[in-house]
């Protein structure tokens, strides 16, 4: 009966950090299609709001690494300085892995529907910060 018990209460347990690890990859779920949302309306700065806000954010491109949340973003307004030429973004998730209670490990593709179309895969790694999830790392090609 106790090792019965003992079971009930493993289980127990081992489900309820299941079902807190699935809200925290729903909400960082969420939190990505706020991203499309935001990036298909034009809106580059809510796109970002979802990064972390730290000369310590790294975004890892074709050119190399970029290091801070306002260099990001400038490269960002650069590269897409209208509307037009950020298109539709489309993103599409391959995998979502929370790591720890903290952290949660995500691979995509990436796909922008405008006159030339272009895509890519991308590697983030979110971490909850301040009880906020944010990107800290960004791998996108």
């Amino acid at each position: 009966m106790k090792k019965l018990l003992l079971l009930l209460c493993l289980f127990y347990g081992w489900n309820l950090v299941a079902q807190k690890q699935s809200k925290d990859v729903a909400m960082v779920l969420s939190h990505m299609k706020t991203q499309e949302e935001s990036w298909n309306k034009g809106d580059v700065k809510g796109f970002m709001d979802y990064y972390w806000h730290s000369d310590s954010l790294k975004f890892i491109g074709s050119k190399g690494i970029t290091y801070g949340w306002q260099k990001t973003l400038d490269n960002y307004m650069k590269g897409y300085p209208t509307k037009e030429a950020m298109g539709i973004l489309t993103f599409t998730i391959k995998e979502a892995t929370q790591l720890s209670k903290s952290s949660i490990y995500i691979i995509g593709q990436w796909d922008l529907k405008k006159e030339k179309p272009s895509g890519g895969y991308f590697t983030l790694l979110w971490k909850k910060i301040n009880n906020q999830w944010v990107i800290v790392a960004d791998h996108t090609s």
